[in-house]
């Protein structure tokens, strides 16, 4: 990828405001692989401005001619499925196959999905004697986590562009090369200038930068609590929007009368899923203090089934 290194602001590849780059690690091998630029609080000013602009203008397109766009990315995108799923393995340690067929696959879903209820979705309705009128609210921040890093931009970016709203996104700074490709994508697919913004860079800057600006209308996260509390307190100030999930790890918890060895082997197996890093991944299992040690047994067997590996290993699961 040759824009590792610039934003994508205002339909252009531009260069950081000030330079500050970060190496980018392949998990499964701990190589360096990649660099990409850290932003900073002047970029995000000049990518909320360049969203607010098209805003004035896209946030009044009509249904058919948004969904024009929304197919035209999913056309680009499926052009890119090998180059997305590439880059989404060596940035956040995915088996190759998986993601293609998980991380890549479960993003065009999304987008598949959103240009389908496009299509019937009812702006405006009558209820009683009122009309209820659902209009984009304008300029979103998207900020998003490393661990389905493509999944989570198509479910934020899919709606924006089906609602009429402009956005600047933040991926995660240690999973940002599928977001860089994702850019590209919106540029081929001809999406207009200024309605998606990429600024990479990390929470504490970029992150709190968006949050608290006064023309970011909304924020969408998805990531861990700790960061969701920060996000909510930057942007209460303007009183924005804010929509959250946050992260946590599921409670497995098996019951006296539960078929032990079934429940574990079946539990253990939901943990290896995606190198072991979904958000609902079982990793806390709770069993019987009598039955700990025969769970422990069922537990090792059933871990040993799988083989852990570099991501490019054809038997890595």
């Amino acid at each position: 990828m040759s824009h590792n290194l610039q934003f994508y602001i205002d339909g252009a590849w531009v260069d950081p405001v000030v330079p500050n780059t970060l190496d980018v690690i392949d998990p499964s091998n701990e190589d360096a692989f990649a660099q990409i630029s850290l932003g900073s609080k002047a970029d995000v000013d000049k990518a909320v401005a360049a969203a607010k602009r098209a805003f004035a203008t896209f946030g009044f397109t009509e249904v058919e001619e948004r969904l024009d766009i929304l197919n035209r990315v999913i056309d680009v995108y499926k052009k890119r499925s090998k180059d997305l799923a590439l880059a989404v393995s060596r940035e956040m340690g995915a088996p190759r196959q998986m993601a293609l067929d998980s991380q890549v696959g479960v993003g065009l879903a999304h987008l598949e999905k959103m240009a389908e209820v496009l299509k019937t979705f009812q702006f405006r309705h009558v209820k009683g004697s009122s009309l209820i009128v659902k209009e984009p609210i304008g300029v979103v921040g998207l900020i998003t986590p490393w661990n389905w890093p493509l999944n989570q931009i198509t479910c934020k970016v899919g709606p924006a562009l089906a609602a009429g709203c402009t956005m600047v996104l933040k991926p995660s700074e240690i999973a940002p090369l599928d977001a860089i490709i994702f850019a590209e994508i919106i540029d081929e697919a001809g999406v207009p200038k200024g309605v998606f913004n990429l600024v990479n860079g990390d929470g504490p800057t970029v992150g709190q930068a968006l949050a608290s600006h006064p023309d970011v209308d909304m924020m969408s996260f998805t990531g861990s609590t700790r960061a969701g509390i920060l996000v909510a307190k930057a942007a209460a100030d303007t009183v924005k929007r804010v929509h959250q999930e946050l992260g946590g790890k599921s409670a497995n918890i098996l019951f006296p009368d539960v078929d032990l060895e079934r429940a574990v082997t079946k539990g253990v197996a939901g943990c290896f899923g995606n190198s072991g890093q979904s958000c609902n991944a079982p990793t806390r299992m709770f069993v019987p203090r009598d039955r700990h040690d025969e769970a422990a047994g069922y537990a090792k067997k059933a871990a040993e089934k799988f083989t852990v590996g570099p991501a490019d290993a054809p038997a890595s699961k």
